[in-house]
């Protein structure tokens, strides 16, 4: 189900309009508070509930996790390293709190291979390119290879 904007509670910061991979999210101009441009096209991420530092906007689940009519809460704690989700039943007496924690790492400690690579520096990570990514398509080498620059051969329509 797609996110939405509680206005009381949005000071139009932009951390949700940042985050937002599908790039839905907006800043009314006027009222100066984000919403949701394009409901239908929401990857359903829930990167902007997360960000969102005044608890300003919610989801809808789906069934498998809490019936119809419920409401979910997402609560980002960083000194405790955990996101809550807080789902309440609609009848209003019942909560339940699914309780996960924040997995960043330092760099290096997640993915071994990537201890000897040195970190992304701020062009690396305002660049549309992925890490490394001409060094590994060997974008370096003069352009992308082919099948037959790579030492393979047509044989009876493949590539041996």
């Amino acid at each position: 189900m797609p996110t939405f904007v509680y206005m009381t509670r949005c000071d139009g910061c932009g951390q949700c309009v940042d985050i937002c991979p599908s790039d839905i999210m907006h800043i009314d101009k006027t009222l100066r508070r984000a919403y949701n441009i394009e409901p239908n096209m929401c990857w359903e991420c829930y990167s902007c509930v997360k960000a969102c530092p005044h608890q300003a906007i919610d989801v809808r689940g789906y069934a498998d996790f809490a019936p119809l009519g419920h409401s979910v809460r997402v609560l980002r704690d960083e000194e405790k390293g955990t996101i809550a989700w807080r789902i309440k039943f609609r009848n209003g007496k019942k909560d339940m709190e699914l309780l996960a924690p924040i997995t960043t790492k330092p760099w290096g400690t997640a993915i071994p291979q990537l201890a000897s690579e040195a970190s992304p520096g701020n062009e690396m990570r305002d660049s549309e390119l992925l890490f490394n990514e001409p060094k590994y398509i060997r974008m370096d080498e003069g352009g992308l290879h082919t099948l037959e620059s790579n030492g393979l051969k047509l044989k009876e329509g493949v590539y041996y």
